[in-house]
């Protein structure tokens, strides 16, 4: 597996993914194209072997970054893809001198929680009704480097 920077060739691969795991929660594709145009606040990279396995985001602002997303198609889950993209993330938060990353986790998703938690995430609030159409509420946490 290699993680290589999220390009808008990568686009079409990514909405597959992106239909499978979250519906109609699902980003478009110029939610995709506006984040990959913002190159010096956003850092999207893809985890690639045979084909794409995944894709994650982060976003930086005023000092502290925001993990966007961690996506890893169904049937590559499990084998760490998620936790060496957010390692990639999490080191270039720390290129940027970044001292404290947030994210949001739908409060129904205990194995994204539980990844995090190992990486010093710690919950900090939730957002009621976050994700939508679901109304799903999510679960802010936050890690102080």
């Amino acid at each position: 597996m290699r993680i290589e920077r999220f390009r808008w060739w990568h686009i079409a691969e990514v909405l597959g993914i992106e239909e499978d795991l979250f519906g109609a929660e699902k980003w478009s594709p110029a939610m995709f194209w506006n984040e990959l145009a913002q190159r010096e606040r956003n850092f999207y990279i893809v985890a690639l072997d045979e084909g794409l396995l995944g894709y994650a985001g982060l976003a930086v602002n005023d000092g502290e970054a925001w993990v966007q997303n961690i996506a890893v198609r169904r049937t590559a889950q499990r084998r760490g893809v998620g936790r060496e993209m957010l390692e990639t993330l999490l080191g270039e938060a720390e290129r940027r001198a970044i001292k404290q990353t947030l994210l949001e986790v739908a409060v129904d998703n205990a194995p994204a929680q539980q990844l995090y938690a190992m990486y010093g995430f710690e919950p900090v609030g939730i957002r009621r009704g976050y994700y939508q159409p679901s109304n799903t509420d999510a679960l802010v946490m936050m890690r102080d480097v």
